[in-house]
């Protein structure tokens, strides 16, 4: 299960969002050597984790193994404040146009480097779920050239922003892809599971009707 919470919700359900943290730390941190985000309390976090990112929470017996942050384009994002050198021209702005950050999932819920857990595939499930629940159908990624090939199997139409650059240890390149209900289609094909994986919880759950996302 995929629990979507606006991070205006924060103070009220405290410790997912610790939970997720912890395990933002322990992904980027120490197993990534991103050590510019180490922080001496273990936990992870920026700038953008504020009242506009929307943040999915893949859930195990009410223990966070996988998540990732969606961030509004009309507002700064990574790749615009970041990341721009990775953009040739200006980074895309627009209401239906979200960038994803921060995906990762537990050490335990892994299936292999190169393929896509089962936690891995519910977090895509989810946020193409809840972007056509909410009128979003492009999303922004900085990811290995890899996952391009990956992300066109699953029918995102994908479109490179800039060119391939190293950042770190890892070959980057920004891309946004396009997605739609064919999508939704062949992603739950791929997993083998037909239902719905979100819970919109807090304001959102008042804010989005059922029927817009469980079916």
């Amino acid at each position: 299960m995929i629990k979507v919470i606006s991070g205006a919700d924060e103070s009220v359900f405290p410790d997912i969002f610790e939970q997720a943290a912890i395990l933002r730390h322990s992904v980027f941190v120490e197993e990534m050597g991103w050590e510019d985000l180490r922080r001496p309390d273990g936990r992870e976090r920026d700038q953008f984790d504020d009242a506009y990112a929307v943040h999915h929470f893949c859930m195990r017996n009410d223990r966070v193994i996988g998540y990732i942050r969606m961030l509004p384009t009309l507002r700064p994002y990574l790749l615009s404040e970041v990341f721009p050198d990775l953009c040739e021209g200006a980074p895309p702005r627009a209401a239906n146009c979200y960038e994803l950050t921060r995906y990762c999932v537990a050490p335990a819920y892994r299936e292999g480097k190169r393929g896509v857990s089962s936690a891995g595939s519910e977090l895509i499930a989810g946020f193409v779920e809840w972007g056509l629940a909410c009128g979003v159908n492009r999303v922004i990624l900085e990811f290995e050239p890899m996952w391009v090939l990956r992300a066109m199997q699953l029918r995102f139409l994908v479109r490179p922003l800039g060119f391939q650059q190293k950042i770190g240890d890892q070959q980057i390149v920004a891309t946004e892809v396009t997605f739609d209900k064919r999508t939704l289609a062949t992603i739950r094909e791929f997993r083998g599971h037909p239902y719905p994986v979100v819970e919109f919880c807090g304001q959102l759950a008042e804010q989005i009707p059922r029927q817009a996302y469980a079916s």
